[in-house]
């Protein structure tokens, strides 16, 4: 397989955990692993471990099963498309999920071959 300029994954922005008390994990995560907390939304809790944030969430958290990667891509919409033009099958189109003071937060899924759900995230200024 060739390789595409306009797919370039090469870090690991965020990591989803699927917990059954947010409540009690957060409390883990923030005061026993010293984790910096960031913010709260709906069932989920957000914490920043050095370069990656970690999301700990439960319920509608759980797409597809306990743990996700999400890789910071530049332009999630070419590297969606090259991979939709490999055959990559494609588990959520690239949607916004956010908007921050500087910058939306755009996000879309995609499965491996194993069926595991990757998440692919930009972050537009």
């Amino acid at each position: 397989m060739g390789s595409d300029a306009a797919v370039q994954v090469k870090e690991i922005l965020q990591v989803a955990l699927t917990v059954d008390d947010v409540a009690r994990a957060k409390e883990f995560y923030g005061d026993v692993l010293g984790m910096q907390f960031l913010f709260e939304g709906g069932n989920m809790a957000f914490f920043q471990c050095g370069s990656v944030r970690v999301l700990i969430g439960s319920g509608e958290s759980k797409q597809g099963g306990g743990t996700i990667l999400y890789f910071r891509v530049a332009d999630l919409q070419a590297v969606h498309a090259a991979l939709v033009a490999r055959g990559v099958e494609v588990a959520q189109e690239p949607h916004t999920v956010a908007r921050m003071p500087d910058h939306e937060l755009w996000l879309a899924f995609i499965k491996d071959p194993a069926g595991n759900l990757l998440g692919l995230m930009e972050e537009k200024r």
